[in-house]
């Protein structure tokens, strides 16, 4: 038997093992795409009749105003959080991948949010928030003491904090696994001809996390187009509209206002939005992903 005929009943063999990924990734992610994207040329309220009615909502959610301002703020928190969870996470996981015992205590508190639920942590920054009994309040100190949720720039900064907050442990972990895979002998070589920690981050580190980096930011990317119950229990997209983001449009329009039509349209712009954004963000990082690995060296 040729090694080819082998190699052909192995591929084979091992194809059967995608099929149960497949069939989940078609029944939860294929129809039901498809069933939204036939709900977005209906009218239909949620209970009654659905109608067709062709493009209509398409004009009327790309003519809208408040479309383009849901875009803009998904945007601009997607980039506010990017620069504030990248290099933190980076930073947090460098840190606790050392081999040093304190530190396993620290990964402990550090990822402790991870076990939190968004509608937990947002009740919670509420509460702690408030300018008439929150926290700054309570202590007595004037600089928390400010109207975190009821002005549009303080607004914006809080909902990226908190959302750093929450998202941080996740990359760190992320960023801790990928360097601990970073071979020994670059920072023994790099000992050797005199260069610092410092140093070592910058020309060894860094480099070697590139990769790592952009699934960082794809998945970034993808969380901030999908964000919604963290600004739906903080803010509700208020002040006027100022955290109102794309994924709390599309459930305003469709279970608030009973517009299930431009609710689907929404949530096609999210879907196509983000994946025309991950796969800009993937291209950065070239064809060979393996490169990583020489990264520095």
């Amino acid at each position: 038997m040729s090694s080819a005929t082998v190699g052909a009943r192995q591929n084979g063999s091992l194809s059967w093992l995608v099929l149960p990924a497949l069939v989940f990734f078609t029944a939860f992610g294929i129809i039901p795409l498809i069933g939204v994207l036939l709900l977005s040329f209906t009218s239909w309220n949620g209970i009654g009749e659905i109608v067709p009615i062709g493009f209509e909502n398409w004009v009327s959610v790309l003519s809208d105003p408040g479309l383009y301002h849901s875009l803009g703020v998904t945007f601009l928190i997607m980039g506010l959080s990017w620069l504030v969870q990248t290099p933190m996470s980076i930073l947090v996981g460098v840190f606790t991948a050392g081999q040093q015992r304190y530190r396993g205590v620290l990964a402990v508190l550090y990822f402790t949010p991870l076990l939190l639920s968004s509608a937990a942590i947002a009740i919670t920054y509420k509460a702690l928030l408030d300018p008439n009994f929150g926290l700054g309040a309570s202590l007595g100190i004037p600089l928390l003491v400010q109207n975190w949720l009821g002005d549009p720039v303080l607004a914006i900064a809080t909902v990226v904090f908190v959302v750093s907050w929450q998202y941080i442990p996740f990359h760190a972990l992320i960023y801790q696994g990928a360097v601990r895979q970073i071979p020994a002998s670059l920072y023994e070589a790099a000992r050797i001809d005199g260069a610092g920690r410092v140093r070592q981050f910058f020309s060894i580190t860094l480099p070697q996390l590139k990769y790592t980096m952009i699934t960082s930011s794809t998945m970034i990317v993808a969380g901030s187009m999908t964000l919604f119950d963290l600004i739906f229990v903080l803010t509700l997209g208020g002040p006027s509209d100022a955290t109102r983001v794309l994924a709390l449009d599309m459930y305003l329009r469709g279970f608030r206002g009973n517009m299930m039509g431009p609710a689907s349209v929404i949530a096609l712009i999210i879907v196509v939005v983000a994946v025309l954004l991950a796969m800009g963000i993937q291209r950065l990082g070239g064809k060979d992903a393996n490169a990583s690995q020489l990264e520095g060296a």
